[in-house]
């Protein structure tokens, strides 16, 4: 938005006027509400913390098939929905039927394509049906199974919602960094192609942003964690999650559109807010299962 003459753009005033064109209000709303609901669900665990990312999984994979409709791929979306909410249920119990599950997805999402009318796209419906209960249904799993983890090996429950509560911070304050920074001082495209929005200044802001959080983290509850072992932590989640981010950004931009869906007020759609978190989320998982718990 071209702002008016007489509005100073330097300084700070220049500053906050960017911020408030930006969205900075909706986003500030959006979090004040959805943090202390993340974090009494999340401390909760069990069956409504499975709520909670089964609806994230499903929200999200409806939006992704919807961005592949509009480049006309017709998914199969309903077996999509059924294998990816599989996938997180037996996530949630730590069954090993996780492979059954993508074996026998794969196998049905290719029969079932014998039945369409028109085979000409037959590669691509059963490619972009699969590919979104990948990217969706298994990678979000996998907070799931963070937070299932520490039971499964015999550990206190709390602790699943101390690495769930560590990998949402670091993602959080990442977003947060590299937003503020790239709106305030952001001048250098990171990848124009992708997303003409993103700058270096503002991901380098979200990759400090990122290493203050798991340090601060392991000051305030996660005492699994050095200070420095956090920063580095919480610095490789940073760029892990801001991968994602230019991730779902080419998925859009192959697709022409900005957001996935206008769902979240100053976020976009349900894959708007949570790319970083499919990132990073299992990244953690496989670093907490094999470097800490």
């Amino acid at each position: 938005m071209t702002p008016m003459p007489e509005q100073p753009q330097g300084g700070l005033a220049g500053t906050v006027n960017r911020l408030l064109s930006a969205g900075l209000v909706p986003r500030l709303a959006v979090i004040l509400l959805g943090v202390p609901c993340l974090y009494l669900i999340t401390l909760r665990g069990g069956f409504f913390f499975l709520a909670l990312v089964d609806m994230i999984i499903l929200l999200g994979l409806r939006e992704f098939y919807l961005l592949m409709k509009a480049k006309g791929y017709e998914p199969f979306e309903v077996l999509g929905y059924f294998c990816a909410l599989a996938i997180s249920g037996y996530a949630w119990r730590q069954g090993v039927a996780v492979p059954l599950i993508l074996t026998g997805s794969l196998m049905v999402i290719m029969v079932r394509e014998l039945w369409r009318k028109e085979p000409r796209r037959a590669l691509g419906h059963i490619a972009v049906t699969v590919f979104g209960i990948m990217y969706v249904g298994w990678l979000g799993s996998h907070l799931v199974m963070m937070r299932e983890l520490p039971g499964a090996l015999g550990i206190e429950d709390r602790v699943g919602s101390q690495l769930v509560f560590f990998t949402a911070l670091v993602v959080w304050f990442t977003d947060t960094g590299a937003y503020l920074t790239g709106v305030a001082v952001g001048r250098h495209k990171l990848a124009p192609r992708i997303s003409p929005k993103k700058t270096i200044e503002g991901a380098l802001g979200g990759l400090v942003a990122g290493a203050v959080a798991g340090w601060l983290a392991t000051h305030w509850f996660a005492d699994f964690l050095t200070p420095f072992a956090g920063s580095m932590l919480g610095l490789t989640g940073a760029a892990v999650g801001q991968v994602g981010d230019l991730v779902e950004s080419m998925l859009k931009r192959d697709v022409g559109l900005k957001d996935s869906a206008p769902l979240i007020p100053g976020h976009g759609g349900i894959l708007d807010r949570f790319d970083s978190l499919l990132f990073t989320g299992p990244v953690f998982y496989y670093f907490f299962r094999f470097f800490i718990i």
